[in-house]
């Protein structure tokens, strides 16, 4: 297969996940972001590999466009680190929340491909931390590639990035997550600030 190939394949199976989403769900997840925020509760983003990188810029959308109190262990590598060498990857993220006070205004967002597997010890430490937001009453959501991970088992909101190709299930859920915290930030309902480049158009 030669690169315009791929190229064009791929944009189509992006366009497919696009239609096949579920919009309704993603409204579900905005209302509540709003009603966490009404509360003055704190957000708490989880995610691994890629989706840790997500979850940095996702933090940076929810507090200065929607003025949403959010933070995310991955964003300090000291303490992900000595955590992870002294203690264990599984208890890097659950170990956080217990430290953060995490409580039942607050909300665990999970970013993750296929969601946390235990039996398989597929991210451990997101499924150590979903048990941990249960016990503490927290609401938990999600954006995640696969139907049948522990963070679609568990959690209250959770978007499905269809599959539109085995072999790209994971920069398809990746890339969609971007695009689904983006539509978040952006819903009227949540955005308080302009963007820059749109207050510049604007005027």
């Amino acid at each position: 297969m030669n690169i315009l190939s791929h190229a064009e394949s791929y944009m189509k199976e992006v366009s497919e996940i696009a239609k096949k989403i579920d919009y309704s769900k993603i409204s579900e997840i905005a209302l509540m972001l709003k009603n966490l925020r009404d509360n003055k509760g704190r957000l708490f983003f989880v995610g691994v590999g890629g989706s840790a990188a997500n979850c940095s810029h996702a933090v940076n959308d929810f507090r200065k466009i929607c003025e949403i109190e959010t933070y995310t262990p991955v964003d300090n590598v000291s303490e992900l680190t000595a955590r992870t060498n002294d203690e264990g990857w599984d208890t890097t993220f659950s170990e956080w929340l217990k430290i953060s006070n995490a409580n039942e205004k607050d909300a665990l967002f999970v970013l993750s491909v296929g969601g946390g597997n235990a039996s398989k010890n597929i991210s451990p430490n997101i499924v150590k931390a979903i048990d941990e937001a249960l016990n503490r009453k927290m609401k938990i959501f999600g954006i995640v590639g696969k139907s049948d991970g522990y963070t679609q088992q568990k959690g209250h909101f959770v978007v499905t990035v269809p599959n539109a190709h085995e072999k790209r299930v994971t920069p398809h859920s990746e890339a969609f997550q971007a695009v689904i915290w983006h539509c978040l930030v952006s819903d009227p309902i949540l955005a308080i600030k302009i963007t820059k480049w749109e207050s510049i158009t604007k005027k």
